[in-house]
């Protein structure tokens, strides 16, 4: 006996509108931030506080709602940390650009430090894991010097390309699936 209310997969090809137009936004975001950095830093900072507020809020009602749990001190600590964090963001969107800015920076030392080690480990393509290495580190010092400068408009810049990258993407991921491919996959 078969089902015949049973729901059919999609056809290949399928809601490629959809998938155009999310990547025609998301390139136009992206073009703004890179045109308006400073704004869609002050934008960007302003979400993640709220994000931070939002899920402090969370865990520190886990923390305080659970029972029995070897966790709830960390929940409770945790929240109170996010939703610090959140409101400090929201309250002062500056302040809180130039903590993303030295994050990234941070980031990107010990990211830098970590493909030197990588590099001197590897068999090929030795010296390009090194370049890499460094040009992050370079990058990284540089945009410390440049602190609080440099908050002013990085974290726009980061989501303007990744905003418009994404953005591209998806637009020729929505072409492909309109002509037949299936979206977001890797040829056979």
């Amino acid at each position: 006996m078969s089902d015949t209310n049973a729901a059919t997969p999609p056809t290949t090809g399928a809601g490629w509108g959809w998938i155009i137009a999310y990547g025609v936004i998301s390139a136009l975001f992206g073009l703004a931030a890179l045109l308006w950095p400073f704004p869609a830093t002050v934008a960007a900072t302003l979400l993640i506080g709220i994000a931070f507020s939002i899920s402090g809020i969370f865990s520190l009602i886990a923390g305080l709602r659970g029972t029995g749990a070897e966790s709830r001190g960390y929940a409770i600590l945790l929240g109170v940390l996010s939703i610090i964090a959140g409101v400090v963001m929201v309250a002062q969107p500056l302040t809180g650009a130039i903590s993303l800015t030295v994050i990234v920076a941070a980031w990107l030392l010990i990211r830098g430090a970590l493909e030197i080690v990588l590099g001197l480990r590897m068999k090929r393509r030795r010296w390009l894991m090194l370049v890499l290495g460094v040009v992050n580190i370079l990058l990284a010092l540089m945009i410390l010097a440049t602190v609080p400068f440099s908050a002013l408009t990085l974290p726009g810049f980061i989501l303007g390309v990744s905003f418009l990258f994404g953005g591209v993407t998806a637009i020729m991921a929505g072409l492909d699936h309109r002509s037949g491919s299936a979206a977001f996959t890797f040829p056979a």
